[in-house]
């Protein structure tokens, strides 16, 4: 019995159990790099100008007796906008209107007062010191008629300066005064802008303005960093400020986005335009510091995996620009990265071309930083 049991025991130990089979590739999203237009930009704080604007001041010193606007209202050229009181002006232009047909009536008496001289002179009746005392008295009233036509003109001048006109279409500003309140020719009454057409300031760093030229495109944005306008440069300072050392710049452009004056803007410098690759920032794997990108290659009839360093550059909205250590026509993958290993086997779970056409330009981004 005990020969048996040791036989049966030795026969059931020699039996070893089968190796477990091998894992199943993982499956992984990959993208197809290929070059794209990748943008140099710079994107800086920018304030709105109108390219006209004024603060409305009187001509004239006297008591508001009429306002005619609100604060933001349209107006016309020639709108009138305020009236100063012009009682005293009415009345020295009464005055002078009255002269001046004084002295008409005058000037009318010493021509028929000559002609009539000047038949009596002819016939011997009067003399000649008698003619050309009537002659002398005509150009004496036709110079005092002058006169008070002159005096008129400019006291009708004067009347229309108390009737604050709009020197150009545009938008009211606040009305700083009220009816009753005295202004002088330097009380500010209120201000007039036009907002048809805007011009965004930009301070650039000197270093970055010696690239810029006329035809730079500026892109004023919105808050989440969409394109709302997009204009040329047409002006670029000459000089740098001496104590910031920034160099402003200007473009000009339609407001059709409701954009006010004296806004802040975030604005975006594009200063060139090249061909690079782009990497999602879903694909980059950091190890003390270092970017990494998980490239797929085929070994021994297997497509795996391996891990490549790589050089960064800036970063858009989606991507990041390759600088080096990728090739156009490298696979990478996106998806499970933290699960994947140097040589480990993979299986391609998209076609590459589904999804490169999306990551070879991102939304046309644009790939500065702030400066």
């Amino acid at each position: 019995m005990m020969t048996v049991w040791g036989v049966a025991v030795a026969a059931g130990c020699s039996d070893k159990p089968a190796a477990p089979a091998a894992p199943p590739p993982r499956e992984v999203e990959v993208v197809t790099l290929a070059p794209s237009a990748v943008r140099d930009t710079g994107e800086y704080l920018g304030s709105l100008q109108s390219r006209q604007s004024i603060n409305v001041l009187p001509q004239v010193a006297g008591y508001v007796r009429r306002i005619h606007v609100r604060p933001g209202q349209k107006v016309e050229e020639g709108t009138p906008l305020l009236e100063v009181d012009a009682r005293q002006e009415t009345a020295a232009l009464d005055s002078a209107q009255a002269q001046l047909s004084s002295t008409e009536v005058n000037l009318e008496l010493a021509r028929r007062t000559s002609a009539r001289t000047e038949a009596l002179y002819k016939e011997g009746l009067a003399s000649a010191q008698e003619l050309e005392r009537a002659q002398a008295q005509v150009q004496a009233s036709e110079a005092a008629s002058r006169s008070s036509a002159a005096q008129v003109a400019q006291r009708q001048v004067q009347l229309q300066y108390h009737v604050v006109r709009a020197p150009f279409a545009g938008t009211m500003g606040d009305v700083l005064v009220r009816v009753g309140d005295f202004v002088g020719a330097t009380t500010a009454l209120t201000s007039l802008a036009q907002a048809d057409v805007l011009e965004v300031s930009v301070a650039v760093p000197s270093t970055r303005a010696r690239a810029l030229k006329p035809e730079t495109v500026l892109e004023v944005l919105d808050a989440e960093g969409k394109v709302v306008v997009t204009s040329t440069l047409f002006f670029v300072a000459p000089q740098a400020d001496p104590r910031t050392q920034l160099v402003e710049v200007k473009a000009a452009f339609r407001n059709t986005q409701g954009l006010r004056p004296s806004e802040l803007v975030r604005a975006r410098l594009v200063y060139s335009t090249r061909n690079a690759l782009q990497l999602p920032a879903l694909a980059v794997v950091r190890q003390s510091g270092q970017p990494f990108a998980l490239v797929l290659q085929e070994k021994d009839g297997k497509t795996v995996v391996m891990r490549k360093p790589i050089q960064l550059g800036a970063l858009g909205e989606m991507a990041y620009v390759v600088e080096s250590g990728l090739t156009e026509g490298d696979r990478v993958a996106v998806s499970s990265l933290q699960a994947l290993r140097d040589g480990m086997p993979v299986k391609v779970k998209s076609p590459p071309e589904t999804r490169a056409a999306a990551v070879g330009n991102p939304g046309g981004v644009a790939t500065g930083a702030i400066q």
